[in-house]
């Protein structure tokens, strides 16, 4: 296609995933929770998709980004566009005839609406224009293609994974900063993906039945690692989804903060869709959502709390405090900001702030994209404000985009830290 004539035809021409493309073409999906998104790819696997997801996290990705990619366009889009290019780039002639890409979309209010454009525009560009977008999205009046579909078994993997996904992190990221033989937690999730995964591939695995057993044995396992009883600083990550979560978007931040002799602390993605579950819930009072989307949106809702009450459940079990149920948590913003407040990560990011630091993870780190105005609102505009809420809260926003350095975002947080540990050995004396 002429690069010319872009702007006139291509959204018209785009190619599109059709079912005789299922059996031959493997769909390729961008990085961001590594313990979801192994789990993700065996539910589309085990429906009859050929995926692989991308590891290649090298700083060249940044790079490849800006050549495709106005760099005051949104990072994380930037990044993943630039990871799909790579990925494009070193594979075959006859390969890339052979691929596809899946990217989420959320409808939202925010410049992640423009993933998918700003996508097929960069494949124009670097001369792929032939490789098929996949929207995977669950909002009417969004794309659709014909041969990728989100049926009812799909859906129940994926809502398993995601429980499973959210039950190892947080069991990790419980024990991690603490094990005494190094690498325990991490060979546990590596065990327990590869178990889940395997059962996903035997069409298993997400009866509540087998789901709460697999929660309580992996609790337990957990609960038998060897800890050390060191005091150590707690530090709680937040901000725009991709950057709290992709290693890559972050800079490996996680490991960082682990390595500073930190506990870390990430809130779930339950909470994420629970924030979009919710907001559907308020805009029947606001603009007249149908009955019948809010009737099912409730049921929704149930289920997943009955997956919700069973990891808490399992936990208490353990010597580990759990997660709260989402119920209180959205409650945290109130009297800080509206939940009327939902553009992008809105109010979630502020009730998830103010829950780090009630649970004790004073020392908060807000990781935003530069210039993302919904997470500068949300986040950085109502620092101040819980600060005079909660005295003792040390929170710093670090922004994340391509010409941002690691060595000044990793001084900020170094900077954090000491305070922190200033506070901790004032404790310690008293």
């Amino acid at each position: 296609m002429n690069q010319d004539n872009f702007d006139q035809n291509y959204e018209l021409k785009y190619p599109t995933f059709t079912k005789e493309m299922v059996k031959d073409y493997t769909i390729l999906l961008p990085t961001m929770l590594p313990i979801h998104f192994r789990l993700f790819e065996k539910a589309l696997i085990s429906s009859g998709y050929k995926t692989r997801l991308l590891t290649n996290c090298s700083d060249n990705i940044k790079q490849i980004g800006l050549r495709y990619v106005h760099n005051d366009t949104c990072y994380p889009a930037l990044l993943v566009i630039g990871q799909f290019i790579d990925a494009l780039d070193n594979m075959s002639e006859d390969e890339r005839h052979k691929t596809a890409l899946l990217i989420t979309q959320t409808g939202g209010g925010c410049r992640a609406s423009n993933y998918i454009y700003l996508l097929r525009k960069a494949l124009v560009k670097a001369n792929y224009n032939y490789v098929p977008v996949i929207s995977l999205n669950a909002t009417k009046g969004l794309e659709r293609d014909r041969g990728f579909k989100l049926t009812l078994p799909l859906v129940l993997k994926l809502a398993a994974a995601m429980t499973y996904g959210d039950m190892l992190m947080y069991m990790r990221n419980k024990v991690i900063s603490y094990e005494i033989n190094k690498g325990d937690s991490d060979k546990l999730v590596t065990k327990w993906v590869e178990l889940i995964g395997d059962e996903f591939l035997k069409n298993k695995g997400t009866s509540f039945k087998l789901l709460k057993k697999h929660i309580e044995q992996i609790a337990k396992d957990f609960d038998d690692i060897k800890i050390n009883n060191i005091v150590k600083p707690k530090v709680g990550i937040v901000g725009e989804i991709y950057i709290k979560y992709s290693s890559l978007g972050n800079n490996d931040l996680e490991k960082f903060l682990i390595k500073e002799g930190a506990e870390v602390m990430v809130p779930g993605l339950y909470g994420f869709l629970f924030y979009c579950l919710y907001n559907t819930l308020y805009d029947r009072k606001l603009y007249k959502v149908s009955k019948l989307k809010v009737f099912l949106f409730k049921r929704v809702i149930k289920l997943l709390e009955r997956r919700e009450n069973a990891m808490i459940e399992a936990i208490k079990k353990t010597k580990y405090t759990p997660m709260n149920k989402f119920d209180k948590t959205k409650d945290y913003s109130y009297g800080v900001l509206s939940h009327r407040t939902k553009m992008g990560e809105g109010w979630l990011l502020t009730a998830e702030m103010v829950e780090l630091v009630e649970e004790g993870y004073k020392n908060v780190v807000c990781a935003q994209p530069f210039g993302c105005l919904p997470n500068h609102i949300c986040g950085k505009g109502v620092m101040k404000k819980i600060k005079n809420i909660y005295k003792d809260a040390n929170i710093v926003a670090i922004d994340y985009d391509p010409s941002a350095t690691r060595v000044n975002q990793e001084n900020r947080i170094k900077l954090m830290l000491a305070m922190s540990r200033e506070t901790l050995d004032k404790e310690v004396k008293h």
